[in-house]
C-alpha cells in the first residue's frame, strides 16, 4: 500500500481545496473561517436522490454496486461493500485483497441489502451505485436513518466515466481518481494514434454477451455500449443504432433473433465480440459463432473478427486492462 500513499495524501488535501460542480463545502458553526471544535464540516452533494448534506471528509464509507470498484481503487475509507463478482477479474491483486477484507453488506443486487450489516459498519456516508430503477428495491428511509445516502448509479454503459468521478468526489478521493483518469487517457490516445491508419474507414459491429439462447436471440451492441465504448476511445467506429430505444443500456444495444444476423451485421467491415476475462467464449456468444448465418457474414469471411476481453470495465484503472486487450485483439489489422 505504500506506493499509493502519496496519491492518498494528495486526494485528502484536494478534498478541502476543491469546489466542485456537485456541491459546496460548509460547516455548522464557523469562526474565522475554521469550524469550531466538535463540528464536522459538511457540504451539499447533488445525487440521483436529490441534494444531500454529506461530510466534507468522510471517514467511514459504505459502497454498493458500481461504486465498489471505484472507491476501492481510489482508496476511499471503506468499512463495507456489496458483492461485486463481475469485476473481480479486472481488479489488481492489491485491490482484490482490499475487496476480500471488507465486510459485505449486500449481495449482487440492490434487493440483497443487509440493513443490519450496514448499521453495524457505522458509516458516516453511504454511496449507492445502482441504476435508478433498482432504487425501488432499497429501503432508502432505513438507510438514511443510519447515515447520509447518495445514490449515484449508471445510465448508459459509457457513463462510467462521469459516474466514477462523482462517486470519488462524494467519498473525498478526487485526487486519486484524476491520476487514474490521466493514465487511461494517455494510453488510449497512444493506441488511437497507433491504429489510426489501419482503422480508417472501417465500420465495426459488436456481438455482446447477453443474448438469450433459449429465446434464439443475440446481443448487438452499438457505440457507447459495454463492449464498444472503450474501443471507441481507440478509434474503432461502430455503425448503426438501435431500432427502438428502451432506456439505459437498451439505448445502445438490442436483442435480435439469430435469423436477423445478416440484416444486423451484414454491412460490417469488421466485427468484435465479447469473451470472458480468461478468453473463453460464453454460451450466448458461442451460439452466434456456431451459426451458419454468422459464418456467411462478409466480415467473418474476410477474417476481420476480433474477440475482446474485459468489456465490462467501469473504472479508469480497470479500463487500462481493456485497452491492453483491445491492443492485443486488433494487432492483426496492422499487418493488413
Amino acid at each position: 500500500m505504500s506506493s499509493r500513499q502519496p496519491r492518498r495524501l494528495a486526494a485528502l488535501a484536494l478534498t478541502f481545496a476543491l469546489v466542485t460542480g456537485c456541491g459546496s463545502t460548509g460547516s455548522g458553526e464557523e469562526s474565522g473561517g475554521k469550524a469550531e471544535a466538535g463540528v464536522t464540516e459538511t457540504r451539499v452533494f447533488t445525487a440521483d436522490n436529490g441534494d444531500v448534506t454529506i461530510p466534507a471528509k468522510p471517514q467511514r464509507v459504505v459502497a454498493t454496486g458500481y461504486s465498489v470498484p471505484v472507491l476501492i481503487e481510489v482508496e476511499a475509507p471503506l468499512v463495507g461493500v456489496s458483492s461485486w463478482q463481475r469485476g473481480l477479474a479486472m481488479m489488481t491483486d492489491e485491490d482484490r485483497a482490499t475487496y476480500d477484507s471488507l465486510t459485505k453488506i449486500a449481495g449482487e443486487t440492490a434487493a440483497e441489502t443487509n440493513y443490519e450489516a450496514v448499521a453495524q459498519a457505522k458509516p458516516d456516508l453511504i454511496v449507492i451505485g445502482v441504476p435508478k430503477p433498482a432504487l425501488a428495491d432499497i429501503d432508502m428511509d432505513r438507510l438514511k436513518s443510519i447515515a447520509p445516502v447518495v445514490a449515484i448509479g449508471p445510465s448508459t454503459p459509457d457513463a462510467w466515466r462521469e459516474l466514477s468521478r462523482r462517486q470519488s468526489d462524494a467519498a473525498g478521493a478526487l485526487g486519486s481518481f484524476e491520476t487514474a483518469k490521466t493514465e487511461y487517457e494517455k494510453k488510449a490516445a497512444e493506441l488511437a494514434e497507433k491504429y489510426r491508419t489501419a482503422l480508417a474507414g472501417l465500420n465495426f459491429g459488436h456481438v455482446g454477451a447477453y443474448g438469450d439462447v433459449a429465446k434464439g436471440t443475440f446481443q448487438r451492441e452499438f457505440a457507447r455500449s459495454w463492449g464498444t465504448n472503450i474501443a471507441g476511445d481507440v478509434g474503432v467506429t461502430y455503425y448503426g443504432e438501435v431500432k427502438e430505444k428502451g432506456g439505459n443500456a437498451r439505448d445502445v444495444s438490442e436483442y435480435p433473433s439469430i435469423e436477423e444476423l445478416p440484416d444486423s451485421l451484414g454491412e460490417a467491415d469488421a466485427i468484435t465480440y465479447t469473451v470472458e476475462p480468461d478468453g473463453s467464449v460464453s454460451e450466448q456468444v458461442q451460439y452466434v459463432l456456431d451459426s451458419k448465418l454468422w459464418k456467411n457474414l462478409p466480415a467473418v469471411k474476410a477474417g476481420k473478427v476480433f474477440p475482446l476481453r474485459y468489456t465490462e470495465a467501469a473504472t479508469y484503472s480497470s479500463a487500462l486492462k481493456t485497452l491492453d486487450a483491445i491492443d492485443q485483439a486488433l494487432a492483426p489489422v496492422l499487418a493488413k
